[in-house]
């Protein structure tokens, strides 16, 4: 973002001296595109960051849940895909999976680096939970820490007593694939309507 701004100031300044010094009017020729190239720049790269605002926007991903989205069996593609559109729509994703996924996709136990190589993810956005550890709590630990949501279709119903923002609409955000197409529900208000119609 500093680059588009330099050289927005710097066509700026050219446009002023073309207009206020007669002798460099042949630079407005060379200022004013460049300045509104530069403008173009800065705005697209302020709509790209991650919140428009400021703010980063956090997801955690049940990673040991989402491998199992596209036919049940484990693979890590869903997991690629939901990280690939998560951020697409400009939330920083990170993943924890139980200790066993590495067994699971490829027979071995596979570490945190091995998970970052195969989701395209910096060193502290994928954990792997220590053997015999449950995953969940340290889910919805890391969720709570960075006012993230979690991206899971499991309900965690044996920790809502501990973590309360289980309840909240929207926390929770369901997914899966239908057609071989992703879909994820990050719409809180959607997910209060499935809920009422669940309990119908």
């Amino acid at each position: 973002m500093i680059v588009p701004l330099f050289l927005l100031i710097l066509s700026l300044a050219g446009v002023a001296a073309a207009v206020l010094v007669p002798e460099f009017s042949d630079l407005l020729l060379i200022a004013a595109p460049s300045a509104v190239a530069s403008l173009f720049l800065l705005l697209k790269a302020w709509r790209g960051r991650p919140d428009a605002g400021g703010a980063t926007k956090y997801i955690v991903i049940d990673g040991s849940n989402v491998m199992h989205w596209a036919n049940g069996e484990p693979s890590i593609e869903p997991v690629q895909d939901v990280v690939r559109h998560l951020k697409r729509l400009g939330f920083t994703p990170g993943v924890i999976f139980d200790a066993n996924a590495g067994y699971l996709l490829s027979g071995r136990y596979q570490h945190d680096q091995e998970f970052e190589k195969l989701l395209g993810l910096k060193r502290d956005r994928v954990m792997v939970v220590n053997k015999g550890e449950p995953a969940d709590p340290t889910i919805l630990q890391a969720a709570q820490d960075m006012n993230a949501r979690v991206v899971t279709n499991d309900r965690y119903r044996d920790w809502a007593d501990q973590f309360p923002s289980i309840r909240q609409p929207g926390f929770l955000v369901r997914g899966g694939f239908s057609e071989g197409r992703l879909w994820l529900n990050l719409d809180p208000s959607r997910e209060e309507t499935l809920a009422g119609k669940r309990r119908r």
